[in-house]
């Protein structure tokens, strides 16, 4: 069956079947301005939305695939009753302005009619026989809500069951006057009995009174009613009241007469007091002696203005009323005791506006006016109060205003009321068949291109109305039959007003209409069943279509001279059925019909009452009209199955949000119109029951609990049968439904996107069916709850679950985890309750799975006979054989089903096998159900992955480590039990025993998590020694994981290593500690280093090292590695020295200020840092040049005439320095060294701690420089200080004698000297100079040829060798013959070559 296309609003490319689109991403692009995707996209919906549009469906239903099918499956019931709850209030299609939408039924018994005719109840004889004795005044009229009508006759009133078939009367005949009206009201609370429900208000001519009226319901609905006279009756003498009205909230009654406009109240109370009897009457209009005597008028013309009606709106705290002379007043309820008149509105007042909506309208020429009013609630609309409808039929929608804002505070009272809307009558072409045509007037709606018939006269002649919610009108009216009125009936086309309230346009106030011709005149209009509300504010309220399924459908009682008609409004799912029973199956007019419902009301709101026909929802009136069954004729079940076969739609892949989302297509499918109609349907099912608590709680008067459900079981179980009828339909069906149709239909695809979209499809109507499923299997629940004491039940629960039941609604208890929890516990304390009672486990446990699997499976059965072994065994002993046996049986059966056992319960468990010293199975169990709640061990590559926050995999760790804590648990208790306190031996050896049973089973464990939980746990308790003696390749693991992050670990790894003798490996760990960003002080690092050297040259005497439990190390052992390692120790060592002398200085250093002091401290008591940081923020800045040179000791610095400039500055440092110290202690203290001797002193310590190095310690550099400062500082008198300075001046041999004692080689010393000799520069080029350097080489070559003579060998020649002996001679005889020697230092140079050529002969 196809469906022809429907034009769009607007045209959005790639959306429309039949137009070709560029691409596949601009084919399945969403609707650019939100139009409905499955309207447009199916071919046929609405041109608006469908009622159920959302943001989710338009992306996707599913949202993540790793979504369970309970979640997703709520999520989508939750959006369709979101989107129900979002139908327009009245305010939103009741616009200013005017219209005349209807689509008009020309049959009362037409398919699509709004409204059903069902039995007409005639005046039973007694009545007539009655009426014939009247002879003043009679009258009649409805008590419709308790199916009873009555009638006056003169004096006497008479009550009868018109539903009855043969009634009986209740008379009430006590009093003597002509009675004027009577009316059915709500008494004030606390004033009468319990058992008076309502009261009846009788005015006479003379009094106005009070009856009790006590109703009774039985079970088949018919209501018996019963009088009480209550002797409250008040003097209204001359009032002739002829309205009546009465406030439901507060018991107020208010009356009206004929002869005045004047609105009185009848005051009544339970007794008497001083200023106030019993029953009264107040005049709230008139004020002073006008309130206590009639209204006398001298010289008018016509009748006086009266009060023909008054009605009262409860929510707003106002009354209303209407005159004769069509003028509406309106008054304020402000206390409970006042009445004030607050507007007033002339007829003229009214028109005059009505004019400015429209012109020229036949229908309100003078000779127009109002012949009833109804309120509108404050629930059903926040703007509109009232409508009045004109006896031309026309319907006005005021609005009352509290200055310039509309008031829904019923404490504030309004200011003015302006006409909102006028609804005029049908056209009569419309609403007439073979009528003829009338040409509407040329009335167009501003800012629409509609006309409006604004001279219809089909409604002319209205008698009276009424307005139900949510908007039902009915009209009586006559135009000229003295016989026979006509009842024209119209109500808000709610399908239609639903799916066009999201578009651009907005909803518009659509009505369905008919008209009924009624036998006789109409006395009286009035609902019999509950006023509509499909919810309790504006928004919502009248949304039929939510609680089409949920809640009875409105039924209206007309009275008439003849009897009482019935009228039934008919539902959505009741008109589609009628739709179908009148086309059959195979007729093409039923293709038709379908397409006209679907374009009407949409596609997804068609399949959602296709289910409900299916179903068996359906209603028809029976021939005679006396009852209201279900439609079940199979061909329209046929015809509906067809219609949801056919109409259901298909899935569409959203490729451009996958795209932009980076999800996968399957999971951006937007499912069919058929997902969305089944979701509509269940969730009309359910909405009464879905958000509601499962039972509420009621203290009794002595202090005891009563536990009753908050739906009635009876409801549940209407929606558990409904649910069933559809979960059977599906099932049967599944073959031919695609989506439901299983692995065959992927065979029927023609295209990857297909697929996908099938695949998407079938993800989305599977959750649904499994929420089906939950929901009658939770609903069984309850039911099987109920059946027991659930008082008991609910008071042997623990506090906590207690208060999760007492919040524990359905939605939680279908679709959760915790909602099936708290069940679950539930089920377990029923067990538990009949096993108290001696009734046997496995038979209560088994009836309970076959009722509610999910709450109770084969799993929870095994549990139930485990504790019942566990129970056995604690009254046999724990020591007994019988005990033992019956403990490892339980054991058995509860790692049977470790899988699913729930946290309580295991918790309970393995406080009774602790208790029964069942230590090594209870930590069996623990550990068994740890490895089967995590079976692909994703807790454990959660914590490896770093344990991210927002992960699936925490939940799982979490579960793990709840049960790691019970083993914590047991392991506490068993070190306590095994305590040696005041136990007996034997009982000591047999807990020793099973003590260690307890920790092989913990050591034995192949649980990495495990392992590391309870090592922490160690750590924890302060046990780091039973790591140490745990020999297991986890410690290690363990240790090296968490000495990333911890020092004491690290501390603790080292440790380890080393009480294994793992040396080379400990040594690895400390220079890593050392090299750590720890909070580590230096000396720490500096210790761990100088350790770490101890282990790394501490070798095991094994080539190759045996680990633990026979593994071989991991580490390398290869004697280079070792030798990297030893090498970096050693660097990072001498890095590490060079660092705590630097801040050693720097805490001496008198230059630094007590701020800097503690930030240098913290900068430098910390890692080792390298040597670019300690140069130039530390020693460069502060001018530690010794400190820099060592620096370029280590860091190889080559840089020469860098280090001369360095060299240079520490030595004129010291030389400045020293001087000063001299300067400041006592100038001529021989205590206190010479320049020259701190000079000397620095060059001695510096080439012993750069070990001669020739970067730092540069002989070439050096040595040329303390010759320098000898000629230029010591020789001129400025490195000697003191009176005696030639006694404290240094040998002239200083210089080199300083560096021959540094070991420096002579070799190199004669070569430095000869360079500085034959220089020729400053201060070298001076004689004396040149002079003091010819002895110095003439000293120093004496002592080289001192000491090759005394270390040679035999046969070895001097100065290593005859060439360089004869250099040596030649050098003498060079400086000899500079004659810059000094006479006895040429005497000697001369002595000594002839002794070294002596010595080479």
């Amino acid at each position: 069956m196809s469906l022809p296309p429907v034009t769009p609003q607007r045209p959005l490319p790639g959306n429309f079947i039949q137009t070709p689109a560029p691409s596949r991403a601009t084919a399945s692009q969403p609707p650019v301005f939100g139009a409905s995707g499955s309207a447009i996209q199916q071919n046929g919906g609405p041109v608006g939305p469908a009622p159920s549009q959302s943001q989710s469906q338009v992306n996707g239903v599913g949202g993540s695939s790793s979504a369970t099918l309970a979640s997703r499956a709520a999520r989508t019931v939750n959006e369709m009753l979101a989107v129900d709850a979002r139908y327009p209030d009245l305010d939103t299609y009741i616009i200013q302005g005017i219209s005349s939408d209807y689509d008009i039924s020309t049959s009362p018994s037409g398919a699509m009619a709004p409204f059903q005719r069902m039995k007409t109840y005639a005046l039973p004889d007694k009545i007539f026989e009655q009426y014939n004795q009247a002879q003043v005044h009679t009258m009649m009229g409805l008590f419709a809500e308790l199916h009873h009508a009555w009638l006056s006759i003169d004096n006497a009133l008479y009550l009868w069951d018109y539903t009855a078939p043969d009634p009986q009367l209740i008379g009430f005949e006590e009093q003597p006057n002509s009675i004027m009206s009577v009316k059915l009201v709500k008494p004030r609370e606390g004033v009468f009995i319990k058992e008076i429900t309502h009261m009846i208000v009788v005015a006479t001519t003379s009094d106005i009174l009070l009856i009790g009226l006590a109703t009774e319901k039985a079970a088949s609905g018919v209501v018996t009613v019963r009088l009480y006279q209550t002797k409250m009756q008040a003097s209204i003498k001359g009032i002739d009241a002829t309205c009546v009205a009465g406030s439901d909230k507060t018991g107020r009654i208010f009356f009206a007469g004929r002869s005045s406009n004047d609105v009185y109240e009848l005051t009544y109370q339970q007794e008497e007091k001083w200023f106030a009897n019993r029953c009264g009457r107040v005049n709230h209009t008139s004020k002073g002696l006008t309130s206590v005597m009639p209204t006398i008028t001298f010289g008018t013309r016509g009748p006086p203005e009266a009060v023909t009606q008054i009605i009262v709106d409860d929510t707003r705290n106002l009354v209303y009323t209407l005159s004769n002379q069509s003028t509406i007043r309106v008054f304020h309820m402000a206390t409970s005791s006042t009445l004030n008149l607050v507007i007033t509105r002339t007829l003229s007042n009214v028109i005059s506006n009505v004019m400015h909506m429209v012109r020229n309208s036949e229908l309100f020429r003078p000779g127009v006016g109002i012949v009833s009013i109804s309120p509108i609630s404050a629930r059903e609309a926040s703007r509109l109060n009232l409508m009045a409808t004109t006896n031309t039929g026309c319907r006005i929608f005021l609005s009352a205003t509290s200055g310039t804002y509309f008031s829904t505070d019923s404490t504030s009272a309004p200011s003015s009321m302006q006409v909102h809307h006028v609804k005029f009558p049908p056209s009569e072409h419309k609403s007439r068949a073979g009528s003829p045509k009338r040409t509407p007037s040329p009335n167009r709606i501003y800012g629409q291109n509609q006309l409006v018939d604004t001279n219809s006269r089909y409604l002319t002649g209205t008698q009276s109305s009424a307005r139900f919610a949510p908007g039902f009108f009915f009209d009586l009216f006559n135009q000229g039959n003295n016989t026979m009125d006509n009842l024209f009936i119209s109500a808000p086309d709610t399908g239609r007003i639903a799916g066009r309230s999201d578009t651009l346009q907005g909803a518009k106030f659509i009505e369905t209409g008919m008209t009924l011709s009624i036998s006789g005149i109409a006395q009286d209009i009035g609902l019999v069943t509950a006023e509509f509300s499909a919810a309790s504010t504006p928004q919502g309220f009248g949304n039929e279509l939510a609680v089409q399924f949920d809640k009875p459908t409105t039924e209206i009682a007309v009275l008439t001279h003849t009897g009482v008609h019935t009228i039934r409004r008919r539902r959505m799912v009741d008109i589609f059925a009628t739709l179908l029973k009148q086309h059959k199956i195979n007729d093409e007019s039923l293709e038709s019909a379908v397409n006209s419902f679907v374009r009407f009301y949409g596609r997804a709101e068609t399949i959602a009452t296709t289910l409900a026909v299916t179903c068996g929802q359906a209603l028809d009136v029976s021939t005679d009209g006396a009852r209201v069954g279900s439609l079940t004729d199979p061909e329209v079940v046929a015809a509906a199955r067809k219609v949801f076969i056919t109409q259901g739609g298909k899935a569409i892949v959203n490729e451009n949000y996958a795209l932009n989302r980076g999800e996968s297509a399957v999971d951006t499918v937007r499912p069919s119109p058929r997902h969305e109609g089944m979701a509509l349907y269940i969730g009309r099912l359910v909405r009464s029951v879905w958000k509601a608590p499962i039972l509420q709680e009621t203290a009794t008067p002595t202090g005891g609990l009563t536990v009753n459900p908050t739906v009635p079981l009876e409801k549940l179980r209407d929606v558990q049968r409904d649910l069933t009828n559809l979960q059977e339909f599906l099932d049967q069906n599944k073959s031919f439904i695609e989506g439901l149709a299983g692995p065959e239909a992927l065979g029927r695809v023609g295209s990857k996107q297909e697929e996908m979209a099938l695949q998407g499809e079938h993800q989305a109507l599977s959750s649904l069916v499994k929420l089906i499923a939950d929901v009658i299997e939770g609903m069984a629940f309850v039911l099987v709850l109920f059946d027991n004491r659930v008082d008991e039940i609910i008071l042997s629960l623990s506090d906590q679950a207690r208060q999760a039941v007492r919040q524990l609604t359905f939605e939680t208890l279908f679709t959760s985890t915790q909602g099936k929890e708290l069940a679950k516990e539930l089920v377990k304390a029923i067990v538990n309750r009949n096993i108290a009672a001696g009734s046997n486990v496995e038979t209560v446990a088994e009836a309970l799975r076959r009722k509610c699997g999910t709450f109770c499976s084969a799993d929870d059965v095994v549990v139930f006979k485990a504790q019942e072994m566990l129970k056995k065994a604690e009254e046999a002993g724990k020591d007994t054989e019988t005990g033992r046996r019956l403990l490892n049986e339980s054991l058995r059966l509860f790692e049977k089903v470790a899988g699913s056992l729930r946290m309580e319960v295991l918790r309970q468990g393995i406080e009774a096998y602790v208790k029964m010293q069942f230590w090594a199975g209870s930590i069996e169990l623990v550990l068994e159900v740890a490895k089967q709640v995590d079976r692909a061990n994703r807790a454990g590559s959660w914590v490896k992955d770093g344990s991210p926050t927002d992960d699936p995999r925490k939940e799982l760790y979490e579960q793990r480590k709840a049960c790691y804590d019970l083993i914590h648990n047991i392991i506490t208790e068993v070190d306590k039990a095994t305590s040696a306190q005041n136990i007996p031996d034997t009982q000591l050896s047999i807990a020793q025993r099973r003590r260690s049973e307890a920790y092989s089973i913990i050591d034995n464990s192949s649980d990495e998590l495990f392992q590391m939980n309870l090592y922490d746990w160690y750590l924890a308790q302060g046990w780091p020694d039973r790591l140490l003696e745990i020999k297991s390749p986890f410690v290690v693991s363990y240790l090296q994981h968490k000495s990333l992050e911890d020092v004491l670990h690290a501390d603790l790894l080292w440790k380890y290593y080393t009480h294994y003798a793992r040396y080379f490996e400990a040594a690895t760990v400390q220079l890593q500690l050392a090299k750590s960003g720890f909070n580590l002080g230096l000396n720490a690092r500096i210790e761990y280093l100088a350790r770490a050297k101890a282990n790394a040259g501490t070798k095991t005497g094994a080539d190759s090292f045996r680990g633990l439990n026979g593994l071989s190390s991991s580490m390398g052992r290869s004697r280079q590695g070792r030798q990297e390692i030893i090498r970096e120790i050693n660097d990072l060592l001498e890095l590490a020295n060079l660092q705590e002398d630097l801040l050693s200085r720097l805490l001496r250093d008198r230059r630094l200020t007590k701020d800097k002091r503690p930030e240098i401290m913290k900068d430098l008591n910390g890692p080792i840092k390298t040597l670019d940081e300690l140069y130039h923020q530390y020693v460069d800045q502060a001018s530690y040049e010794d400190l820099a040179l060592v620096i370029y000791q280590i860091g190889d610095y080559r840089n020469l005439p860098h280090v001369a400039a360095t060299w240079e500055s520490l030595i004129e440092r010291d030389q400045f320095e020293q001087v000063q110290i001299y300067n400041e202690q006592a100038a001529d203290s021989v205590q206190i060294a010479q320049p020259w001797e701190r000079v000397g002193e620095r060059i001695r310590t510096m080439g012993a701690k750069l070990q001669l190095s020739e970067v730092a310690f540069a002989i070439q550099v050096v040595l040329p420089l303390a010759a320098k400062y000898y000629v230029d500082q010591v020789l001129k008198g400025d490195g000697v200080l003191g009176h005696n300075r030639q006694a404290r001046m240094p040998p002239q041999e200083w210089v080199p004698a300083l560096f021959a004692d540094l070991s420096v080689p002579f070799e190199t010393m004669v070569v430095v000297l000869e360079g500085l000799f034959y220089g020729n520069e400053a201060p070298w080029n001076d004689r004396r100079n040149r002079g003091i350097v010819g002895a110095w080489i003439v000293y120093v070559v004496q002592r080289w040829f001192s000491d090759s003579l005394a270390n040679g060998a035999a046969g070895e020649l001097v100065f290593g060798g005859e060439e360089n002996a004869m250099g040596v001679l030649q050098t003498l005889k060079n400086v000899e013959g500079a004659n810059v020697l000094t006479p006895v230092t040429t005497e000697e140079s001369r002595l000594l070559r002839a002794r070294i050529e002596g010595a080479l002969r």
